[in-house]
């Protein structure tokens, strides 16, 4: 039954979809569909990145060691580079491949390529995916276009995966030893998990990046700091479970965003791509920074997570009589918010970096930050918010772990600052405009 259950998903995940493909930057609205385009056809990014969104959801389906924006990186870089082999109009992230036609199919390339990665990733879910593949490439005319778009997609996302193969992923965790030290990270009531996550993910090889530690961030602020004691006592106040501070909307946001936020901002992107009316060429590019961009967000904030891991609020205001501070007072019963706080050190913010860069890639790729959009909570079935910019999603989210009680608001505003860095380097040095005189193989 529950196979059945995750089939279906997946066939949901590929209904059709208005969508279409070729690139341009900045985007605007009057730009139209080309290619493999027709008004009713399905976006074949939006499609598989839903269909890994279905997976990576599923209860047991992603590898409890290895961070999940590894697998969305991997599968829009392969898209990406599947597709520009035929536009040629931006550099390849990875693969650059010859002799192909400027006719191939873009549509049944993305497919191929999307496919291709989700079934080595996740082998369990191979009917399903098939299943999926061949309902994306039945809106496609058969025809040698068709056929050499499907082994672009293919070729390209072996030869990203083997680029991928040895990344550090597989490590096991390194342990982590306590240390029971004002300031220092401790596990978290109530459920007071035995070690913390990813402890390992910061030497993961970026997609990106230089170096994990590229853009890492000083330190968090000292305990005796009125800066460190205005930071507790705010989310001492607004991040209490049943806070008297905290307005109901405010506990409502602390709830509303306390999911895997790289999937929140996965979603808002295919919002944006859908009303914008991408092509497929736009879309992959505009998927893969974002997604190139959240994979090195993540190593990069687990590379300072665990280079001063700092102390989350739940223990630092049931330890405050210990701080040195006389500007904070302890709690000893304090339970933040959402109950359980994530089991990893809290400076920088994980939703803040990611947020961050997820504003950043969108604006810098669509070309303006206004946007009117509603949002769906992975943990709030049924609950929608709704936003006139990217920037409000940004500072809400970010600001919602505040709310949620496990964040330090300096965690975050140094969290937005590593996030906007990444998303930066990535979209100044990745996926570029090919320029006249470039080495774009226009000869082929």
């Amino acid at each position: 039954m529950a196979k059945y259950l995750v089939t279906l998903m997946l066939l949901c995940a590929g209904l059709l979809i208005p969508g279409s493909s070729a690139y341009g930057a900045p985007l605007n609205d009057e730009q139209q569909n080309t290619q493999d385009s027709p008004t009713d056809a399905v976006n074949p990014v939006v499609q598989w990145n839903r269909t890994l969104l279905v997976i990576v959801r599923t209860a047991g389906a992603q590898p409890a060691t290895v961070h999940s924006t590894r697998s969305f990186a991997i599968m829009h870089a392969a898209i990406y580079d599947a597709v520009n082999a035929i536009e040629r109009t931006h550099k390849p992230y990875l693969v650059r491949l010859t002799g192909v036609s400027r006719f191939a199919s873009q549509d049944a390339a993305a497919a191929s390529a999307a496919h291709e990665v989700l079934v080595t990733l996740y082998p369990t879910f191979k009917t399903s995916l098939d299943s999926q593949l061949q309902q994306s490439l039945s809106s496609i005319h058969d025809g040698a276009d068709k056929t050499e778009g499907i082994a672009i997609g293919k070729t390209v996302a072996d030869q990203v995966l083997t680029a991928r193969s040895n990344d550090g992923s597989s490590a096991l965790p390194i342990p982590f030893v306590f240390v029971n030290a004002p300031g220092d990270y401790q596990s978290t009531p109530p459920n007071f998990p035995k070690q913390p996550q990813f402890t390992h993910w910061s030497h993961v090889t970026p997609f990106a990046l230089e170096r994990a530690n590229q853009f890492r961030p000083g330190p968090p602020p000292a305990l005796t700091s009125d800066t460190y004691s205005d930071v507790l006592n705010e989310v001492k106040s607004l991040g209490i479970a049943h806070s008297a501070t905290a307005t109901t909307d405010q506990a409502l946001t602390g709830s509303f965003w306390n999911g895997a936020i790289q999937n929140y901002w996965n979603e808002i992107t295919q919002t944006a791509t859908l009303q914008k009316e991408l092509t497929t060429a736009q879309s992959a590019r505009l998927f893969a920074l974002l997604n190139l961009g959240f994979a090195d967000g993540v190593i990069a904030f687990y590379d300072a997570k665990y280079t001063y891991n700092f102390w989350r609020p739940v223990t630092a205001i049931r330890a405050a009589a210990n701080d040195g501070n006389p500007e904070t007072l302890a709690d000893p019963n304090f339970l933040p918010e959402v109950g359980n706080t994530t089991p990893d050190p809290s400076y920088p913010g994980a939703h803040a970096v990611i947020s961050a860069a997820g504003e950043s890639v969108l604006v810098s790729v669509l070309g303006k930050n206004h946007f009117d959009f509603t949002v769906t909570s992975e943990v709030m079935k049924g609950v929608e918010r709704s936003f006139r910019s990217f920037s409000a999603a940004d500072e809400e989210a970010t600001l919602s772990r505040i709310f949620a009680g496990v964040h330090f608001r300096s965690d975050l505003t140094t969290g937005q600052k590593l996030g906007r860095e990444v998303a930066d380097f990535v979209v100044d040095n990745f996926l570029t405009p090919v320029h006249e005189g470039d080495d774009s193989d226009d000869d082929r």
